[in-house]
């Protein structure tokens, strides 16, 4: 079960951070060639070397940090149409992804911590 709330915060940050790169250079930028809202991207970088490793404090405010994301995300699937509608919809569904797994695991390991204790 951790490994598998593990694995699911890993790539579904993984999959965000591609998701909003790809978005704001490619896929649907708010301006032709690209914006400069692609540096929402960098503090998705923050956490990734801590959820990658499984660190419990970085699960914990990686989950906060996430509901930004998750944020934007319903605003821009409601605001927008089209493609850029489309992509704002994968950002909430991969930013509930994320917190659902984190939260669960840093659950998970602070009780399985505290059994050994």
């Amino acid at each position: 079960m951790m490994q598998t709330l593990r694995l699911g915060a890993s790539i579904s940050l993984i999959a965000l951070i591609m998701l909003c790169l790809a978005w704001e250079l490619w896929l649907a930028p708010l301006k032709a060639g690209g914006s400069m809202l692609v540096l929402k991207t960098l503090p998705l970088l923050l956490p990734l070397f801590g959820i990658l490793r499984g660190n419990r404090y970085t699960y914990q405010w990686a989950s906060m940090l996430i509901l930004v994301y998750f944020t934007e995300g319903a605003v821009r699937t409601w605001s927008e149409q089209g493609l850029s509608a489309g992509l704002a919809f994968l950002e909430v569904l991969l930013s509930l992804i994320f917190f659902v797994c984190a939260i669960f695991y840093a659950k998970w390991i602070k009780s399985h911590a505290s059994q050994q204790s």
